[in-house]
């Protein structure tokens, strides 16, 4: 066995691995599709290799080599469908198509003509350059926002490129004289090892997209309380910070609903299940661009108002214990009112999250203390920060 087909052969046991790793991470991913398209991109690309070895060893050999030309090509097509899938763009499989066969035809058509000019090669080569420059138009067209993103429209690029000079490389290096001399040509040893790296090179570019987005999803769901459909409490912590830099006042709003306990043991956990789900959607659609919602405990909420001053945070709060009064809970008998307790605290620019959260725990018990279903307002930070420092 030539270099060359020692390199073809690694080519194609590479391209079955990364066939097999984007049909593992299609079992995980939100692009399950576009995976799917890649893996299936691989797989008939990689049939090429196949082909190549039939060219020189089992005649006829113009079957053969319009087949590897197909295969490569319908791979590559493959992949522009993939990011279609990937970036959410339509995607003219008939255009594809009809671009697919009439590559094809052209390389039938050029088949005959002397091998090692640029009347063979710059048409034998165009059509691959056209295919993944029509994948890097249309991730480009995306408005990709990611490094990575962007780092695999400019590999693309280059991969197309590639096949433009690689017309100019057979002429010069030569490519043999037939089809069938191809492999023993000093030009295929080359083609073929810069294909492996590109082969690879695009692979893990495609597989660090889907990888770094199920990661992104999973953090996500980690940050996210499956019933209310908001924050958890890690979630809450992790995003504050960068909304407590700003220049503020800001508003925090603790809230509990009423009587909760007494909601499952008349109604079961479904029934109170559905009392937190009602809360949570109505804290989401309430809440304003740039709040952070969340479910911090059991039946307890908090909502953090950025910018967002004293006045403000308090109407705010009292139109959400109004509503939530009169508003029924789907799951529940009609007849059936969950109301909510509210502690309203403002937060002022370098007070410690921590003593903004006592305050309004403090306004959130006076308000059940006071018979629940009302707003009570925190103390100013000065009289908490007092009464900690004289606590130690």
């Amino acid at each position: 066995m030539s270099g060359a087909g020692f390199v073809l052969a690694v080519n194609f046991l590479i391209a079955q691995c990364f066939c097999m790793f984007f049909l593992a991470v299609s079992a995980r991913s939100r692009n399950r599709v576009a995976a799917r398209w890649f893996a299936g991109t691989y797989a008939v690309a990689s049939l090429a290799t196949i082909f190549e070895f039939l060219v020189a060893y089992v005649p006829p050999a113009k079957l053969w080599a319009i087949l590897a030309f197909a295969a490569m090509l319908g791979g590559m097509l493959m992949l522009r469908v993939g990011i279609g899938h990937l970036y959410g763009l339509r995607t003219n499989r008939w255009g594809l198509a009809g671009i697919f066969v009439a590559f094809v035809a052209l390389d039938y058509a050029i088949y005959d003509l002397p091998r090692g000019t640029l009347a063979h090669a710059l048409p034998y080569q165009t059509p691959f350059a056209v295919a993944l420059g029509m994948s890097a138009f249309a991730a480009w067209r995306a408005r990709p926002a990611s490094f990575v993103d962007r780092a695999l429209i400019v590999l693309l690029a280059l991969t197309s490129v590639h096949f433009l000079a690689k017309a100019f490389a057979a002429v010069l290096a030569g490519a043999g004289n037939t089809a069938e001399d191809y492999l023993a040509s000093q030009f295929a040893l080359v083609s073929q090892s810069m294909g492996a790296v590109l082969i690879v090179a695009v692979g893990l570019m495609l597989l660090c997209v889907l990888v770094l987005e199920i990661v992104a999803e999973e953090k996500g769901n980690a940050e996210v309380d499956p019933l209310s459909g908001l924050l958890n409490r890690r979630g809450f912590d992790n995003h504050i910070d960068a909304l407590l830099a700003g220049a503020g006042p800001h508003g925090l709003i603790l809230c509990d609903i009423d009587h909760f306990k007494s909601v499952n043991d008349t109604h079961g956990h479904q029934g109170g299940d559905s009392a937190i789900r009602a809360f949570g959607e109505a804290l989401r659609v309430a809440a304003p661009p740039g709040a952070l919602a969340a479910r911090i405990g059991g039946e307890e909420f908090a909502l953090f108002l950025p910018n967002t001053g004293r006045e403000a945070t308090l109407l705010f709060a009292q139109t959400l214990r109004a509503t939530r009064a009169v508003a029924p809970i789907p799951g529940l008998p009609p007849a059936v009112r969950i109301t909510a307790s509210f502690g309203v605290a403002e937060v002022t620019r370098g007070e410690p999250l921590r003593f903004a959260m006592r305050r309004a725990d403090d306004a959130l018990y006076a308000a059940k203390n006071a018979g629940r279903d009302c707003v009570r307002e925190a103390e100013p930070p000065a009289v908490v920060l007092e009464v900690v420092k004289r606590a130690t």
